[in-house]
């Protein structure tokens, strides 16, 4: 069975490293040394993301990532957003807080990015970046695995490991978009959403017919993709409605009720 592996750990491509360089990072990982800095935020701050893996893939496919900071790279897709929405002199600003905790008065809530046109933001967009969570056991074994390799090929995974699609759109994306785009389109602007090329597949990626012009909907899909280069590269954008993005994000269908009953059947015990 083929199984993912780390496509790009801390910024750099996993099959391009020496057996050297693959033991400094998995030293990194494991807490042992200094964590390098992500080389695809501006300001080149240590990686936040735990173990240090930006994407993974299966053998010669698209890496899928797994790190929101992984689509900050080059600035791609706000300036991607910007000439969308034809805003020649763009600007930019991280994490605004947008709801607060009715008890507390604190921020309880943010959009990733928003993209403004002037420094008095008389026209802006919110744009969020979702990247993907993966289910199965940790990396750790794997890393302590790199460790002690001396290969030039890096050692196979040591678990089943899989993109969860649902749990990152139907049961994180979509709650999301639910709160936040009725509210800009009351203010009369747009939620724009960045996803990469294999999230949007498994959504059912891009429309029959899909639209760019932004009176059609509430929602701008940017759907970027990792080459073959591992550099972030636009791929596709169209505008959705709030209906029709939940559509996609819920786009998992439920079993029949013999399916469900048989299935039931095998896993019923006894309560004790």
């Amino acid at each position: 069975m083929l199984r993912y592996q780390i496509a790009e750990w801390y910024g750099e491509p996993f099959v391009r490293m020496s057996p050297a360089r693959r033991q400094e990072l998995a030293n990194a990982a494991l807490g042992n040394s200094q964590i390098p800095k992500c080389p695809f935020q501006k300001d080149r701050r240590p990686c936040s993301k735990k173990g240090g893996v930006c994407s993974l893939q299966l053998p010669d496919s698209t890496p899928v990532t797994i790190c929101p900071n992984r689509f900050a790279e080059e600035n791609l897709i706000p300036n991607w957003l910007a000439e969308i929405v034809k805003f020649n002199d763009a600007y930019i600003a991280r994490e605004v807080p947008f709801m607060r905790s009715p008890t507390t008065n604190r921020s309880a809530g943010r959009i990733d990015l928003v993209v403004a046109n002037d420094k008095d933001a008389s026209l802006w967009y919110g744009l969020e970046m979702q990247a993907v969570y993966f289910s199965g056991e940790g990396m750790q074994s794997d890393f302590e695995l790199i460790l002690r390799s001396h290969d030039v090929l890096p050692p196979q995974p040591t678990a089943l490991r899989r993109p969860d699609w649902r749990s990152s759109s139907a049961k994180r994306l979509m709650p999301q978009l639910q709160v936040k785009v009725p509210t800009l389109r009351r203010w009369g602007t747009k939620l724009a959403v960045a996803v990469d090329q294999p999230f949007f597949a498994a959504i059912g990626g891009p429309s029959e017919e899909p639209s760019t012009d932004l009176n059609d909907g509430d929602i701008i899909w940017l759907v970027p993709r990792i080459n073959d280069d591992y550099t972030l590269q636009r791929f596709h954008w169209e505008v959705l409605s709030l209906e029709e993005s939940s559509n996609k994000l819920l786009s998992a269908k439920t079993v029949n009720r013999q399916d469900f009953e048989n299935i039931l059947r095998g896993k019923l015990i006894p309560i004790e």
